[in-house]
């Protein structure tokens, strides 16, 4: 592995950490200026100093090493489609792709990104829809009058507009999921408009 590489994979996990380089030292027991050197690339961790920093970030140190994030843009396509998991149950179209996630974020180039933007917008969707099915159970529970005017060319009332919308949320998940996947495998960002910002 390059000196840049580890350089680059130690500083991201210190920072994570919320380590400053004079905490990752002391905590590791080594020279504040060997962390400066192996961080800038000038050195690479060997033997006892690469124990007593992976020691100190919680990993270990085949870890540490082979933590090299590889390019895969066929997973990153199906932890978009995972989230089709909606369909069974909305709340699966998050708890999926959460532990794929969990699993690869630093594995594979791009995870960590396109999963919490495809996180965001599943949690952003799931409470849209609850609420909506929460405002349809409390106006027939209560009895209440729906204050939406009647739309004249579909003829809809308030609660039937809003039965209405659950198919087209559903439609508009899967046409969102399937265009990330497609954007995902051809190396591009991900395209989510709908987030509230988890």
């Amino acid at each position: 592995m390059k000196n840049k590489e580890l350089a680059q994979k130690i500083k991201e996990l210190r920072i994570r950490k919320g380590f400053s380089q004079e905490q990752l030292a002391e905590t590791a027991q080594i020279n504040l200026r060997t962390v400066q050197r192996i961080e800038g690339g000038e050195t690479e961790p060997r033997g006892d100093t690469l124990k007593r920093i992976a020691n100190a970030l919680q990993v270990t140190p085949d870890e540490l090493i082979d933590w090299t994030e590889q390019e895969d843009n066929k997973f990153l396509a199906c932890l978009n489609i995972s989230a089709l998991s909606f369909i069974a149950f909305p709340l699966l179209g998050i708890i999926i792709p959460l532990a794929i996630w969990i699993l690869k974020k630093d594995k594979i180039r791009n995870t960590n990104e396109i999963g919490k933007r495809l996180l965001n917008f599943q949690i952003s969707w799931c409470l849209i829809l609850f609420l909506g099915y929460a405002f349809v159970i409390f106006s027939k529970i209560v009895e209440i009058e729906i204050p939406f005017p009647k739309i004249s060319l579909l003829n809809f009332s308030g609660v039937e507009l809003l039965l209405f919308m659950v198919p087209v949320l559903y439609l508009m998940n899967g046409v969102f999921i399937f265009v990330n996947s497609i954007r995902s495998y051809n190396g591009k960002t991900s395209f989510i408009s709908l987030r509230l910002g988890f």
